[in-house]
């Protein structure tokens, strides 16, 4: 099918009752147009953009937790949104267009889930786990076990990136061991210990203690993986918690400046 020019879809799109993939490249493409396009999509790039990219899909997570359809609706058209920019910004260098990516990505997990492809056995989740990370460790020519490391984005949220760099250790067989007795972390609650007298000591004699601060942080972050539970969402609940706490003991007291920090942090509510 011939390509329809701007002004055709200028005159076209806005007709429509229902819109597809193709569509919306249409209409960002109209968008950079430089000729009759907006002044302000024609002028970004993926650096100016990268951002709004990470806010959508935050703003899509919360849609999930509030469990609204709706919400949830919206927000993942913003993240489309986004990644059909990012497309068509390298449609216009000829470096790639969207069947590209939905291609690579089809052949991406046809190659991952041989166990649905092909002749691999896999009944279990932590098979399937563990055959997609030998076939990703291939296709992505990693040679060692700390290039899977080092493959983990350094832009990913500090908390993020720590359970996953621990968890990829694990994998190549480098993790505190649970004790046959009853299954708790003693070697890593002794590390944690350890860390925090470290602090503790560096606080005391007034030195930077930020580096120590970076492994405790690391450290409790890696508990939280080795107890199934995910360090960001934890400390988010937290967060979430600690606001709570402060507005009810704010509402309830005369002067919240006179309130303890143990009282903060101990506090139940009513």
């Amino acid at each position: 099918m011939e390509k329809k020019s701007v002004d055709e879809l200028i005159e076209s799109l806005p007709k429509k009752e229902r819109y597809n993939m193709d569509d919306l490249v249409d209409l960002v493409t109209v968008l950079r147009d430089q000729e009759k396009g907006c002044p302000w999509d024609k002028v970004q790039t993926h650096s100016t953009i990268k951002k709004d990219l990470l806010e959508e899909v935050y703003e899509v997570m919360e849609a999930i937790d509030f469990d609204s359809p709706e919400m949830m609706r919206e927000e993942l058209g913003d993240v489309l949104l986004q990644v059909i920019f990012h497309v068509v910004l390298e449609d216009e260098k000829n470096h790639f267009v969207l069947e590209d990516v939905i291609t690579e990505l089809c052949q991406k997990l046809i190659i991952r889930h041989p166990h649905v492809f092909g002749d691999v056995q896999a009944d279990t989740v932590d098979k399937v786990l563990s055959n997609w990370d030998s076939i990703k460790k291939d296709t992505k020519g990693q040679e060692s076990f700390t290039d899977t490391l080092k493959s983990v984005p350094k832009n990913f949220p500090a908390l993020m990136r720590s359970q996953k760099l621990g968890k990829r250790a694990a994998r190549a067989g480098v993790d505190f061991e649970k004790s046959e007795e009853d299954g708790t972390e003693l070697d890593l609650y002794a590390a944690i210990e350890s860390s925090l007298n470290r602090v503790k000591l560096a606080d005391q004699k007034e030195e930077d203690a930020s580096g120590e601060i970076g492994e405790l942080l690391f450290l409790c972050s890696n508990l939280a993986r080795r107890l199934d539970c995910d360090a960001e969402e934890c400390l988010a609940d937290s967060c979430n918690s600690f606001v709570k706490r402060f507005e009810d003991l704010e509402k309830h007291s005369a002067d919240i400046s006179e309130v303890s920090a143990e009282e903060l942090y101990s506090y139940k509510g009513n």
